[in-house]
């Protein structure tokens, strides 16, 4: 079986770095957990750096927080769905909101469990993903800002998850301001402004981040060591927190060129051969691990003269060239992973979780 490993030591290093800067900064931020899937020995492995707050956008992860730390806060970091509100305002200290019918059943079950429910109002800043339309900011406000067991406690938005709407000065800017704008015409201090991600981090170092950006949301950059803003690994950082193991299942020398009629492959592709490659045959490796596991664009090599050839449901095809390192059945051959890699060989149930 493949396996996905944790280094414990490297995910240690990378917090470290991140807490530093954000305390310098002055700046709250909570771990994004999602890449994690729910995965509990390794949620353990985040806890223990005594994080303070954890995001996630499943609920199942956000209980499995709560049992193994009750008193770590944490967020749901999506537009709550309706029937899901019991489990939310049971599993979840902070929910990222942006309908009104939703916050008003959330102010209805909070009453019913007896508990406070914060919240942070997602505004549409041109990623045009979640958010409030700007022009519709202070009357969704001014409609909860009084519901019971309700606390409005952020002002926020999402930024380059969807269209890559990069943040910039003046976005940030502009959030800052309606922030103020709500205090100034309510007359009600609101805490966070949470305006950060991992593709924010690089504007701190660039001194373009707002004073009034207080609270960052931070998956990416923690568990790959990504500069999201410039597509390229921060100095300081561990990228391979994560690597993927898989055994070779099959190994020899065969043609580099298929034989016979040619149609489409599993995936619908029909790949073009026209530039046959210089040499004829090459060292063909099969490892245990297919595109049901993971996209064969989100793991690389760690070993640069091989190369991922070909992939079907539940078999990746490496050229190993020459096989200069002697590799046999039963070997293992190492892949780094970017973040959507991680997010998908962890979400996969047929790949094993181990600690390196």
């Amino acid at each position: 079986m493949a396996k996905i490993t944790l280094n414990r030591s490297k995910l240690s290093s990378n917090y470290k770095y991140l807490d530093s800067l954000f305390r310098k900064q002055e700046i709250k931020w909570a771990v994004v957990t999602k890449l994690l899937c729910g995965n509990r020995e390794f949620l353990e492995e985040v806890l223990k750096l005594n994080v303070g707050q954890v995001c996630d956008s499943r609920l199942s992860s956000l209980k499995t927080v709560k049992s193994i730390n009750p008193g770590v806060e944490t967020i749901y970091i999506k537009p709550p769905p309706q029937k899901s509100l019991p489990s939310v305002v049971k599993y979840a200290d902070i929910s990222l909101n942006t309908e009104l019918r939703t916050v008003e059943m959330l102010s209805g079950e909070a009453l019913k469990q007896g508990k406070k429910h914060k919240i942070i109002i997602m505004i549409e800043m041109g990623e045009l993903r979640e958010g409030v339309m700007r022009d519709r900011l202070i009357d969704f406000y001014e409609k909860i800002f009084n519901l019971p067991n309700i606390d409005v406690v952020g002002i926020g938005t999402n930024l380059a998850c969807l269209n890559g709407i990069l943040p910039n000065h003046d976005k940030l800017i502009q959030l800052s301001l309606y922030k103020q704008l709500i205090e100034a015409k309510f007359g009600r201090n609101i805490p966070l402004l949470s305006g950060g991600s991992s593709v924010t981090i690089p504007l701190i170092f660039q001194n373009l981040l707002p004073k009034g950006i207080n609270h960052f949301r931070v998956g990416e950059t923690l568990f790959v060591g990504t500069d999201v803003y410039n597509d390229k690994i921060m100095k300081g950082l561990y990228s391979d927190v994560f690597k993927l193991h898989c055994e070779i299942i099959e190994l020899k020398k065969k043609p580099n060129i298929p034989i016979g009629e040619m149609g489409t492959n599993v995936e619908g592709e029909s790949l073009d051969y026209k530039e046959k490659k210089k040499k004829k045959n090459s060292y063909r490796a099969i490892i245990d691990i297919g595109i049901l596991d993971v996209d064969k664009n989100h793991i690389f090599p760690v070993e640069k003269s091989y190369s991922i050839i070909g992939a079907s449901s539940d078999m990746f095809v490496i050229d190993l060239v020459e096989n200069p390192k002697n590799l046999k059945t039963g070997d293992v051959l190492e892949f780094s992973m970017d973040y959507l890699g991680v997010l998908r060989t962890m979400n996969s149930k047929f790949i094993e979780k181990k600690f390196e």
